[in-house]
């Protein structure tokens, strides 16, 4: 505790190790804590229960969106091409884009690419892959359902997944959003978590719940 600065040794204080809150308590709490500078973001951690090579990944819609709406670019050509411009893509292209990019031009958050592109843009894998930004079947940013895709992702559509330790960290929300808001964004992912148990595991598969915020401790919760 002596390196953390007296914000974090309040908040540190505040908090009762050895209870679990209900979620909507623990969100109350998070919110009476010494407050930052800034509109903080929420974070839920999960840890599960994972053996081997096993791991928890999907992508999901959270109830309440609350971030700026990404900049979404779609390779696809013909058709395809027409139906994300519709859709309301920011960029929609083919060899052209995979040239900008080429070149240095990133400024776009996620990317979608119609299957037949891959073979093009597969080569864009040392320049997109360690920005998290390249198109990928398991994140269904790689379709045929364009228009689809680019509807959920405009409607705030997230990625989550198991990191080596077992634990899946996903933001949830603003400190600024009502606690039910939170609270119900907080369900609708570790519902999805459970819901991505692999089918082998015996016991049980949530081990803990914690919520937090960039600059507080975590919280244990149960729902």
């Amino acid at each position: 505790m002596a390196r953390n600065g007296k914000r974090y040794r309040a908040a540190y204080e505040a908090i009762d190790r050895q209870r679990t809150y209900p979620v909507e308590d623990g969100l109350k709490l998070l919110k009476s804590l010494p407050p930052a500078n800034f509109d903080e973001t929420v974070e839920v951690a999960v840890r599960v229960t994972l053996k081997g090579n096993q791991t928890v990944r999907d992508t999901m819609v959270l109830p309440h969106s609350f971030e700026q709406e990404q900049r979404i670019l779609v390779f696809a050509e013909g058709d395809k091409a027409r139906e994300a411009e519709e859709a309301g893509a920011a960029y929609v292209g083919g060899q052209d884009l995979i040239d900008r990019i080429r070149d240095g031009w990133l400024d776009f958050d996620v990317t979608v690419a119609t299957p037949d592109m891959m073979r093009s843009v597969g080569r864009l894998g040392p320049i997109l892959g360690r920005r998290g930004l390249m198109p990928n079947p398991k994140t269904r940013t790689v379709t045929q359902d364009v228009a689809g895709t680019i509807a959920e992702l405009k409607r705030g559509r997230v990625e989550f997944r198991a990191d080596r330790t077992g634990v899946v960290h996903l933001p949830i929300g603003k400190l600024a959003m009502g606690v039910e808001a939170l609270a119900e964004n907080a369900r609708s992912v570790i519902s999805e978590v459970e819901r991505k148990r692999p089918a082998d595991t015996k016991g049980d598969f949530l081990r803990s719940i914690a919520v937090c915020t960039t600059m507080s401790p975590g919280v244990k919760v149960a729902v």
